[in-house]
């Protein structure tokens, strides 16, 4: 008998008052797999990580973890969450907060010193563990509520925009963290705002408006895109973007330095070619990125 899914989601539906946070999305996420959720702020993704996680009930649809109700007692042993929010003990040090969850899970002291010793050698914070959370850089306190949320060793962890705030280099250092565990077989459902993180996940979901509207590995995705994609050489970037932001067949655009990125329809090419002409304008062909893909999928939707 096989394994059931690590996280299994189908037909997902949650409202609050008037608002439609979630509607009917679906989506899977198997042992040793990363799969993002990307998408712009209102567009559901902490929503369904909280649903996932049991703090949210759903109104319609279907969420099991490891096969079980998101609210059962196994779940919550073998399910990690990190919050966007910061969820951490700001006057407590990194050692006192990392002890405090250590209780909570119930590990005893021998096991939990060494997953502590472990785990601050990963994070490489162990030169910092008496300094109070609230005294943490950004990329340190998250690094700790990563720390705190795999102390228990679970076997499916939700990461919602754990790198928010973080410097570049410490984004890296947590990626290559996750890359880690899920190669011990850790499932991974993380929701971001990066596209160069999303492209980064074995599979990745666009949500907009509380739907799905695409999901796959990242590299096929770009891989199939069907739209052309230049970048605008030539005109003043004023009138070029003048013309661009109203042109029917530009599906989205993007600044490229002192130019402009643009995702055309797969047949506008020609109208834009004409449209900017009169300005001396030239169209660069470019190859397509995941940020492409993203822009063109929420301005068709």
């Amino acid at each position: 008998m096989s394994e059931p899914l690590a996280i299994s989601v189908s037909g997902l539906t949650r409202s609050f008052g008037d608002n439609q946070a979630l509607k009917g999305i679906d989506l899977t996420v198997a042992a040793g797999e990363i799969v993002g959720l990307v998408g712009p702020d209102g567009a559901g993704k902490t929503t369904a990580i909280r649903a996932i996680a049991g703090l949210l009930d759903a109104d319609a649809g279907e969420v099991s973890v490891l096969g079980l109700p998101p609210d059962s007692a196994q779940v919550r042993e073998d399910l990690g969450l990190m919050p966007q929010q910061h969820s951490l003990y700001g006057d407590l040090s990194i050692a006192e907060n990392l002890n405090f969850f250590r209780q909570l899970f119930g590990i005893s002291r021998k096991v939990g010193r060494e997953r502590i010793d472990r785990l601050l050698g990963l994070t490489r914070l162990t030169a910092f563990v008496d300094r109070p959370a609230q005294a943490l850089s950004g990329g340190m306190y998250k690094k700790l509520a990563l720390a705190c949320a795999l102390l228990h060793e679970p076997r499916v962890l939700l990461l919602d925009e754990p790198t928010n705030g973080v410097d570049p280099v410490s984004r890296r250092e947590l990626w290559a963290l996750l890359g880690e565990f899920v190669g011990d077989g850790m499932a991974v459902l993380v929701s971001t705002p990066y596209m160069d993180e999303a492209a980064r996940c074995h599979r990745v979901g666009l949500l907009h408006e509380g739907r799905m509207l695409t999901m796959g590995a990242p590299n096929t995705m770009v891989q199939e895109f069907d739209h052309p994609v230049f970048i605008v050489l030539g005109g003043a970037r004023e009138h070029v973007q003048a013309i661009v932001q109203t042109a029917p067949e530009v599906r989205a655009y993007s600044p490229a330095g002192a130019r402009l990125r643009v995702v055309v329809a797969p047949d506008g090419v020609p109208a834009l070619t004409d449209r900017l002409r009169p300005l001396g304008c030239t169209l660069q062909p470019a190859r397509a990125t995941f940020e492409d893909l993203f822009l063109a999928h929420l301005a068709e939707a």
